[in-house]
């Protein structure tokens, strides 16, 4: 294996690893809550579906539009990378359907558990994401395995 080393963008990925955190650093001050995109998503969802108001939900409401607008405002300072699917939409339905259902197992999603979990030095998260690392790294060991 070979790492191409023109590739690799050490400043971006800092700035981009510190802005993720002080996001995260920044709800829970504000908000008393872990800042998991997956309860975030689905506590407006869950108040739509059971008819409640939406007023308790604008923060978290905000926070997605705030991700939703992210990269329009990461156009201002850089180009963005060139987006590019390997596979069909079956193929995608399925696997996010596969995320879905593991996030419900999990008891919350890769941001939750990964960025928030583990900095307030969770059992349950540093568990979930290694299983959750080791399932990628097997399934991309049997992608390069059988490709």
């Amino acid at each position: 294996m070979t790492i191409a080393w023109h590739l690799f963008t050490p400043w971006s990925a800092l700035i981009g690893g510190a802005l993720i955190g002080l996001a995260a650093a920044l709800y829970l001050l504000g908000n008393g809550r872990i800042a998991g995109i997956s309860g975030i998503l689905f506590s407006p969802l869950r108040a739509l579906a059971q008819r409640q108001s939406l007023r308790p939900e604008w923060i978290r409401i905000a926070f997605l539009f705030g991700l939703l607008a992210a990269p329009w405002a990461w156009q201002a300072f850089a180009a963005l990378p060139a987006a590019r699917a390997v596979a069909g939409p079956g193929l995608l339905i399925a696997a996010g359907l596969l995320v879905g259902v593991g996030v419900r197992m999990a008891n919350g999603c890769t941001s939750g558990h990964g960025v928030c979990g583990l900095a307030r030095l969770s059992l349950r998260s540093l568990l979930n994401v290694g299983v959750f690392m080791g399932a990628g790294f097997v399934s991309v060991a049997l992608l390069r395995w059988v490709a």
